[in-house]
């Protein structure tokens, strides 16, 4: 039978696959709409089958909160080139994913990619857009995030993005920006000391000591001069006891608490592709 512009035109709406890989497509399926749908996803596994030894380093991180403000998720999306990153519709595409996953809530990666998008599960949506596109795609990363406040931030070019989650409800929106900024810049390794975990702390007690010791300090004192520069780890390392970068003058804690009396931050995710 005659394949027409509009066969084609409704195949690729649905598939997001290339005019040419279309036409193709319906003509194997000598017409059949269905059959051809089936021809193209699995053109696209093969594809994403091939190459799936490649390395996916490019893509875009994403992150969106509820309507609420209560719950945010953040996702990372993996492609081969910068390129494809840019493309509107690969960030329309990954913005879906996070749709689902704010709307959601899944326990974890693979929770997420067992979710239906489009009536099928999104790791298999995925490995179809990798036949669309060409390129190797990776749903590398997904974190979520609960608080009485969430805000997320999305760094220009959506390699960067980060969600912060606070102790009160309905705070300022531009203070809530300001320490999502925050983290996004200065790259805190918790939220506060008491949040640091074990390992890192004896690391950088014992990086103290061995630094005391050559600088020839006595060894009584090797324990008190590590804690000192455990205590300015804590102020340069952790979210609340950073300076904040708008004002050095105070600490991200002080502004906080400056802002609206008790206010902190209790979590925050943080992703990059740089």
């Amino acid at each position: 039978m005659a394949i027409t512009a509009a066969d084609v035109s409704k195949l690729r709406k649905s598939t997001g696959a290339g005019m040419m890989d279309c036409k193709k497509a319906l003509t194997e399926a000598e017409g059949d709409f269905d059959k051809a749908v089936d021809i193209i996803r699995k053109k696209g596994q093969a594809i994403a089958n091939k190459r799936a030894d490649r390395e996916a380093t490019e893509g875009v991180v994403l992150a969106k909160v509820t309507a609420d403000k209560k719950r945010g998720a953040l996702i990372v999306l993996n492609c081969e080139t910068d390129f494809v990153a840019k493309n509107e519709s690969y960030v329309d595409f990954a913005m879906s994913i996070l749709d689902l996953a704010v709307a959601e809530n899944p326990a974890d990666l693979e929770a997420l990619k067992a979710l239906e998008l489009n009536g099928r599960p999104v790791s298999e949506v995925v490995a179809e857009q990798s036949g669309v596109i060409g390129e190797k795609l990776d749903l590398a990363a997904y974190e979520a995030l609960s608080a009485e406040s969430v805000i997320a931030y999305i760094h220009a070019g959506n390699k960067l993005a980060t969600l912060v989650g606070f102790n009160q409800e309905g705070i300022d929106e531009q203070v809530a920006k300001d320490v999502a900024m925050q983290t996004a810049a200065m790259a805190p390794v918790a939220v506060d000391a008491d949040s640091v975990p074990a390992d890192i702390k004896a690391k950088e007690l014992e990086i103290g000591k061995e630094k005391a010791r050559e600088e020839g300090k006595p060894e009584a004192m090797l324990e008190k001069i590590a804690m000192g520069r455990l205590n300015k780890f804590f102020k340069e390392s952790t979210l609340m006891e950073q300076a904040f970068v708008k004002d050095n003058k105070m600490s991200i804690k002080q502004y906080l608490d400056g802002a609206s009396k008790g206010l902190k931050a209790v979590d925050f995710k943080r992703y990059t592709l740089s």
